[in-house]
């Protein structure tokens, strides 16, 4: 697992720091208190940087294929996924809004509830992972999250950068974790992450480059991970409404 970066959109400078904040505002549930002003700032060049606020809520449908194991569907208006998973030959169709679904494994429908409501807890676990893996940069002022500006410093690769902190409080399947997010400064993208299994730890369990950077619809989404690739990425207009409801 492990990147790099391209440059795109240009971001606005700091002394631009009012408007981009105010075009974008923080996720409800975002510790704004405790998230220091330099590290918000920085959170508000990546996302215009990335295409902007703007782009990024107008983009209803994300396609990708997960490190090769899986591939997404996902209908961030509706919050219906499809997961089709290749390892255990299992496919996923979930609303995350009220945690309805089917589940077909190995050819076969999982009709028992008690089953199905596993499988589906299942299946919003990986929806968690997997996007994060792709769309973290849109969600660094995110519900639960707190923001710090660590310094400055370089990637693995050499590139400056501006070192943010998130650590999270009362959201998804791991809030203990804690990433280190490297913000290049030249083209204010996320080219490194370092991911941290508890916040108290000191070193990473692994650090990746974020490169491959390309537009899909009007934003900018990394597919590189250095060993691993995301691929098979799209920002489509249009999904057939069969892809989240037929196997």
């Amino acid at each position: 697992m492990a990147c790099l970066l391209i440059p795109a959109f240009l971001a606005f400078g700091a002394c631009q720091s009012g408007e981009i904040q105010e075009n974008n505002p923080p996720v409800p549930g975002f510790n704004i208190e405790a998230s220091d002003h330099q590290a918000i700032i920085i959170a508000d060049e990546v996302m215009e940087a990335m295409g902007g606020r703007k782009n990024w809520d107008a983009t209803r449908y994300l396609v990708w294929n997960f490190f090769g194991r899986r591939k997404l569907w996902w209908d961030r208006q509706s919050g219906n996924v499809r997961i089709e998973s290749y390892p255990d030959s299992t496919t996923y169709l979930l609303n995350m809004e009220n945690m309805t679904g089917r589940v077909l494994k190995n050819g076969k429908q999982v009709i028992v509830n008690d089953s199905l409501k596993l499988f589906l807890s299942q299946a919003k676990s990986i929806w968690i992972n997997d996007s994060y893996w792709l769309i973290m940069p849109f969600k660094l002022k995110d519900d639960g999250v707190t923001l710090k500006h660590i310094g400055e410093g370089k990637t693995e690769n050499g590139y400056p950068s501006e070192i943010l902190e998130l650590t999270f409080k009362g959201v998804g399947d791991t809030p203990n974790n804690k990433y280190l997010v490297y913000v290049d400064k030249e083209t204010k993208l996320v080219s490194q992450w370092s991911y941290f299994r508890t916040a108290d730890q000191t070193e990473p369990d692994f650090t990746t480059p974020w490169t491959d950077y390309k537009k899909y619809g009007k934003i900018l989404l990394s597919g590189s991970r250095g060993e691993r690739q995301i691929t098979e990425i799209g920002a489509p207009e249009n999904l057939p409404a069969s892809t989240f409801s037929e196997f």
